[in-house]
């Protein structure tokens, strides 16, 4: 019974802060004024006379950097919790952390030797 509350709890509080969250968008889009004109629809050039449009294109590098910094942002994310627990739970956990980390190093030297770490 307990368990049937608390999933009655969460989907309750999971719709309340999408609701919340959907409910200032709408509010926001409610009230704000909309009169847009040449100046305020043109990009922000800090001071400078603008040229072009907002849109440019970056080099791809870029991409594949941020890309691996994700990949590696997340993989300390899971290992943090997985270091806390691993002497409670024992060589499983072990092993399941060597075989993450396995994969993510796999990745790793595949681009290193693919060259995509190479800045061009």
């Amino acid at each position: 019974m307990k368990a049937d509350l608390d999933i009655f709890y969460l989907g309750f509080m999971a719709l309340v802060g999408v609701g919340y969250v959907l409910g200032s968008f709408w509010f926001s889009r409610l009230i704000a004024p909309s009169a847009p004109d040449a100046k305020k629809t043109s990009p922000y050039e800090c001071g400078e006379i603008p040229f072009g449009g907002a849109w440019g294109q970056f080099n791809v590098g870029y991409y594949i950097f941020a890309l691996l910094f994700l990949v590696f942002d997340v993989e300390v994310i899971f290992l943090f919790p997985w270091a806390v627990v691993l002497k409670k739970v024992g060589v499983f956990a072990l092993v399941e952390g060597a075989v993450f980390l396995a994969i993510l190093v796999f990745g790793l030297v595949y681009a290193w030797r693919k060259k995509y770490l190479v800045w061009q």
